[in-house]
């Protein structure tokens, strides 16, 4: 049931988004770089599901997804057709053999139901070169429908012509505030319990909220 609203700060990357789902001008693939828990993730999924909503709708200035048509309903459930994750059976590298059968072998398949068919690779940065050069031919003539989400902790692992035709998109440090008004709102702790693992999670949201349940490090 996440959406926009639910995104603390990173207003840039919000800006840019929504403004993608005003004008319809969507790029065909993206970059979202960022720590481990910074919530790359989390906006991708967001994206995505906003993307195939049958019925947007504007609520504060924001558009949302519904949450109520059948796309919307799949996408929460982790089950939409035209939003596929790529996984790799190497836990430390995103192999050619995966981008090959995930992405570029299907991808010019039309989406089954949705207006777009998206892409969200977790790990980006695991991806050898030779994995990078076969979702290159795929970023060089992508299909009008197919939007690549590439996730990553390291800019540096990718190849220039990589990062050449996506929009990269970084998550910034979110306010000590934001996060803090999250953990007493959403997990309802006390103010100076919010205020240590603010201090520690250094505006990682994932890492905050990690910590506000962490008996250990109660």
């Amino acid at each position: 049931m996440s959406n926009f609203a639910e995104i603390v700060d990173q207003q840039q990357m919000k800006e840019h988004l929504q403004n993608a789902l005003r004008t319809g001008k969507v790029s065909h693939a993206y970059i979202i770089s960022g720590e481990k828990g910074s919530g790359k993730k989390f906006i991708a999924g967001i994206f995505s599901k906003t993307l195939q909503c049958e019925n947007r709708q504007e609520k504060e200035g924001q558009i949302e997804p519904c949450d109520e048509c059948h796309a919307c309903i799949q996408a929460n459930h982790a089950d939409h057709p035209d939003i596929i994750t790529v996984t790799h059976e190497k836990t430390g590298s995103v192999g050619v053999d995966d981008i090959r059968t995930q992405i570029r072998d299907s991808v010019l398949i039309k989406p089954y139901t949705g207006q777009y068919k998206i892409y969200i690779i977790p790990d980006g940065e695991k991806m050898t070169p030779a994995a990078q050069n076969a979702l290159l031919k795929t970023l060089e003539e992508p299909p009008a429908y197919a939007v690549i989400i590439i996730l990553t902790e390291n800019m540096e692992a990718f190849l220039p012509t990589i990062t050449s035709r996506c929009v990269v998109l970084p998550m910034k440090p979110a306010g000590d505030d934001s996060v803090r008004n999250l953990l007493m709102e959403k997990m309802r702790i006390v103010d100076y319990k919010a205020d240590l693992c603010v201090a520690f999670a250094r505006g990682n949201v994932g890492k905050a909220l990690e910590l506000a349940q962490n008996e250990t490090f109660d």
